[in-house]
């Protein structure tokens, strides 16, 4: 399971916000026994400090977004490039094919038999909270998709 992170910083130091800079001056002092979670709106240089941590913690980034995990789905998801994810190992990127259905349960399912299996430090970074809800909280017990309702109900629409 996922530890709450909002504890405090070591030797009674002040909480603040820290920028990839900034953390390099506590990341020597810092252990992760949970994944640390880093969520946020577009541009807000979640992957800049994610990489950040990733490099100091020599830790795998886990991407909590749904675009992401879509071959070919480079422009516009802001996937890190080649030379990033040679140098930073990345999960949940490049899953499936654009045309193929991906679910928040799927995404759940998926990062948590990655979790299961890794003795790595993991940093989660993404902007799909939903995602990250259901890997955390899981999601609603129900029936799945059901593709004939979903054609019946699309012809009744017209």
């Amino acid at each position: 399971m996922l530890a709450n992170t909002h504890g405090s910083l070591p030797h009674g130091r002040e909480r603040r916000s820290l920028s990839p800079t900034a953390f390099t001056l506590y990341a020597s002092e810092f252990t992760i026994p949970h994944p640390l979670v880093i969520l946020g709106t577009t541009a807000s240089g979640k992957s800049d400090l994610a990489e950040a941590l990733a490099t100091r913690l020599s830790a795998t980034l886990l991407s909590a977004d749904s675009m992401q995990v879509y071959r070919t789905m480079d422009i516009g998801t802001a996937k890190p490039d080649a030379a990033t994810r040679a140098r930073i190992p990345h999960v949940m990127i490049d899953l499936v094919d654009p045309w193929q259905t991906y679910s928040a349960a799927r995404f759940a399912d998926d990062a948590r038999a990655f979790l299961a299996k890794t003795a790595a430090p993991v940093v989660i970074v993404g902007g799909t909270m939903l995602y990250l809800r259901g890997l955390v909280d899981g999601l609603f017990e129900g029936p799945g998709a059901d593709p004939d309702l979903r054609a019946a109900l699309h012809a009744r629409a017209g």
